[in-house]
């Protein structure tokens, strides 16, 4: 909003969004999928920077492509089907959902540094402040929720 005060121009803030940033990507489970969605996700963190003044130092970025990077891993290892890649996003947190056409639900392993894989869930959990697994009519959606304060 801008004020006009004896031909002064006196901006008073500046519009900010209302909504959260909301994106959406299917993936089929070709060759390279994992790679278009740590792109995506690349964007979409450029997309807060510039459309909500979002502050994401270094670690948080690594750490929103690490927890895209491993949902959809497990998406395209354990459905049988396409999957759909949704982020949703301000400047204060960022939210990835990945849902398949599995119903099975993600288990966590016990802590076991000798365990050749299956981390990948617990490596999300590490790095959100939320997850949680939700069954939907076509399969599973799995949700985390990242903190974008490098706190």
């Amino acid at each position: 909003m801008t004020y006009h005060l004896d031909g002064a121009v006196i901006p008073t803030g500046f519009d900010v969004p209302v909504e959260p940033l909301r994106r959406a990507a299917h993936f089929t489970g070709e060759p390279g999928c994992i790679a278009d969605a740590r792109a995506f996700a690349a964007h979409f963190l450029q997309q807060l920077r510039t459309e909500w003044c979002a502050t994401i130092d270094e670690r948080v970025d690594g750490a929103v492509l690490l927890v895209v990077s491993e949902l959809v891993t497990n998406a395209d290892r354990h459905s049988n089907g396409p999957y759909i890649l949704e982020l949703e996003g301000t400047d204060t947190s960022l939210t990835v959902m990945v849902y398949d056409s599995s119903a099975a639900l993600p288990r966590v392993f016990p802590r076991d540094p000798e365990r050749v894989g299956r981390h990948g869930l617990e490596i999300v959990r590490a790095l959100a402040r939320d997850v949680d697994v939700e069954r939907v009519p076509v399969g599973k959606r799995v949700r985390a929720v990242i903190s974008l304060d490098a706190r």
